[in-house]
Parts: structure tokens; sequence; C-alpha cells
């Protein structure tokens, strides 16, 4: 089950598309974060879930949270899927150790060895303030990111 409001999320640090090192603790000091676990960049759901991401980030932004992916893929993959469709988001490596961050936040699929489409929502201190997962397969209704900040 994936972490639920309330908790505290784990702290971790991991590299994004461009190389940089970005940590959760440093990045909610800032502003909200909404973690967005996905299973395999350039797969259909994957892709037509961020794309509605990508064209929807005003809603975020708005709310001042900032968006951040996560897959299994590595840097140099999610690098070049970033690029071809134009996300200007940050979308972090979980690639080694396998899908550790995805583990320790409950969305890790063991015997797929992918994240599942979950979406976790943190804020100062690493309070979990929204958590929600789709079973593989399907798509996140945008509706739930939608609420989820508006409840923030």
């Amino acid at each position: 089950m994936v972490i639920q409001v309330g908790e505290i999320a784990p702290d971790f640090t991991l590299s994004d598309q461009h190389g940089e090192e970005l940590t959760l603790s440093e990045l909610v000091s800032e502003q909200p974060v909404a973690l967005v676990f996905f299973p395999l960049a350039f797969s259909g759901i994957c892709t037509g879930e961020l794309c509605e991401l990508r064209d929807n980030l005003a809603v975020f932004s708005n709310a001042k949270v900032r968006v951040v992916g996560i897959s299994v893929d590595s840097v140099f993959s999610l690098k070049v899927w970033a690029e071809k469709e134009g996300y200007e988001f940050s979308i972090l490596s979980d690639f080694w150790p396998h899908g550790a961050v995805a583990s320790q936040y409950g969305a890790f699929i063991e015997e797929r060895g992918i994240a599942t489409r979950a979406t976790v929502i943190i804020g100062e201190d690493r309070k979990v303030l929204a958590s929600f997962e789709t079973s593989p397969g399907e798509a996140r209704d945008f509706s739930a990111y939608r609420a989820a900040v508006e409840a923030l």
C-alpha cells in the first residue's frame, strides 16, 4: 500500500533527466511537491499521463506545487523521453538501487520490477498531504490531481 496522508515521507536524493541530484527535504522546504510514480518511460499509458501533466502544469504552478516524476528508468532514457515529449518538470531516476525509493513509498511492484501509478503530495517537514494510486494498466484520472491540489 502506498504511503498514507499524515505520514512522514522518506527523504531521498535521486538524479533527474539532466543528471542533477534533487533531495526531497530540500524541495519541500521551498514548496509542496507532487511525486508522480510511473512504471516506464516510452510506454503508452505513462506517456499519456505525463503529457496530461505537461499540458496542465498551471493547475500545479497556480497552487505553488512542484511536479516531480519518478520511474525505474535510467537518467539517459528519461532525458531522451523528456526531450521528445517536451516535459519541463523534473523526472527522477530510481534506477539503482532498483526501485529503492518507490519501495520506501509502497509504490514498487516487486514481481514486475516497476513502480505502480502512485501520486504522493508532500508538504513542509515531509508530511504527506495527499496520496492516491491506480491499478496496473489503469491511467490516473486527472481530476484526482485537481482535487488533491485544491484541498491544500
